[in-house]
């Protein structure tokens, strides 16, 4: 069997595969999907599938001597949602934390814990139907996920662009405590001054808390970074959203 791989789903293969064109060996039983895993590349990962030109599923066994051609998922990717439900919901792996914070400052739902094995993680996506991001290829493998992506780059800001270009989900920036993935709501100052420092009383007025964990938001000396990080995850998802569009 000869598979023809995209050049963005390369970067799994090991260094010395790392061929758009090559010769795979094959049992003559084991599906496609299968094949394809075994060489390092999760099936989150993949989109379509085709054999001598002829569109299959992962679960398809192709003839000896079959080409096969293995595509991306297509940007932005489509996420079933439920009904009611504006933008995609996540669930992150214990390695990133710093990027599930900066999901929630742009006011995706995002779930986190730094003590969930890959079973619990599992479950927790499929009983919410949240999509499970991780660099845990093997996690990713596992057939009872629901649906899953990996997350490219060891950076935070090219782990959020990243994500964005590929789901490009409606965003609700400063509606979500990065804390704890609780959704703000307003509060009055009189209400929270005891709580307040000194100098934050006397600089600001507006202020949210989160009804979950109890935390008291402002926009402070930091508003600054965090608004750049805000803008740039506006224009990431304009972009995406403008590049599928079909001009007039």
């Amino acid at each position: 069997m000869t598979l023809e791989i995209a050049p963005e789903l390369l970067l799994f293969l090991p260094a010395s595969r790392r061929r758009e064109r090559q010769r795979v060996g094959w049992d003559g039983t084991s599906s496609l999907g299968h094949v394809i895993e075994s060489l390092g590349v999760p099936l989150p990962e993949v989109g379509s599938l085709a054999v001598d030109g002829a569109p299959v599923e992962p679960s398809h066994r192709p003839p000896a001597g079959a080409v096969v051609r293995v595509e991306p998922v297509a940007r932005p990717q489509e996420v079933p949602l439920e009904p009611g439900q504006a933008a995609p919901r996540f669930l992150l792996d214990v390695h990133l934390g710093t990027l599930a914070r900066r999901m929630r400052l742009i006011g995706l739902d995002t779930a986190y814990h730094n003590d969930m094995d890959d079973p619990e993680l599992v479950v927790q996506a499929n009983a919410e139907r949240r999509v499970l991001l991780s660099q845990d290829r093997g996690l990713l493998m596992r057939r009872a996920l629901w649906f899953g992506a990996y997350v490219r780059s060891p950076r935070p800001d090219d782990q959020l662009r990243d994500l964005l270009e590929r789901f490009a989900p409606e965003l609700a920036p400063w509606t979500r405590c990065t804390a704890c993935n609780g959704v703000l709501v307003p509060v009055d100052k009189a209400e929270i001054e005891r709580e307040l420092a000194e100098g934050t009383r006397r600089s600001y007025d507006a202020y949210g808390r989160c009804p979950d964990c109890g935390r008291v938001y402002w926009r402070g000396a930091h508003g600054d970074h965090l608004e750049s990080i805000v803008e740039a995850a506006r224009q990431t998802v304009a972009r995406a959203r403008a590049a599928t569009t079909p001009s007039r």
